[in-house]
């Protein structure tokens, strides 16, 4: 199998780390192949691939979709690193309001599977961050949701201080007052 599974903190969110393959020329890895992600339990159909780029000290999120709409998602760095974060915002979970964060890159290959019910985000830890995410459903405007990146419930450790936030994400509201799964 090409890719290690690890099952996180929050078991929900899987660490995926491809085998890579590479010698003087560069390197091969397979980013995604169906039967061994089945093996492993993410047994999803992903619909959509977004890639945003993004500079560094940049924080986005964090983002979801809400029912009927829900996303989960698989992301990868291609050029550069991130802190990935993903929040569980599903009322009856047992790790309900817990959160992980994993530092993704294009030095350690690794990937994140977040499914649905939770919320996502990421920080921006190098100067050029090129990041790729496979989506399980459409994006839709009437389902968009989130919840500010600096939420003093969650208390996410970032590691920064002053951000670069869109003015979107600056307004999106604390997590007493987001809708959740």
């Amino acid at each position: 199998m090409p890719f290690t599974f690890t099952i996180l903190a929050v078991p929900d969110v899987i660490l995926v780390e491809p085998k890579v393959f590479g010698d003087e020329r560069g390197f091969f890895l397979e980013s995604y192949k169906k039967t061994d992600f089945v093996s492993a339990g993410i047994d999803v159909e992903f619909v959509q691939d977004n890639h945003s780029l993004s500079q560094k000290g940049v924080v986005r999120g964090l983002h979801y979709q809400l029912p009927p709409k829900a996303q989960g998602k698989l992301v990868r760095v291609i050029k550069g690193a991130i802190l990935d974060v993903a929040v569980d915002i599903r009322k009856d979970s047992p790790t309900f309001k817990q959160w992980i964060a994993e530092e993704l890159s294009e030095d350690n290959n690794k990937m994140l599977y977040i499914p649905s019910g939770f919320a996502h985000g990421f920080l921006t830890l190098t100067d050029e961050v090129h990041l790729l995410y496979k989506c399980t459903d459409e994006y839709s405007a009437d389902h968009d949701a989130g919840i500010r990146w600096n939420d003093p419930e969650l208390n996410i450790s970032w590691g920064i201080s002053d951000p670069i936030v869109s003015e979107k994400d600056k307004k999106l509201p604390l997590f007493k007052d987001a809708k959740v799964f």
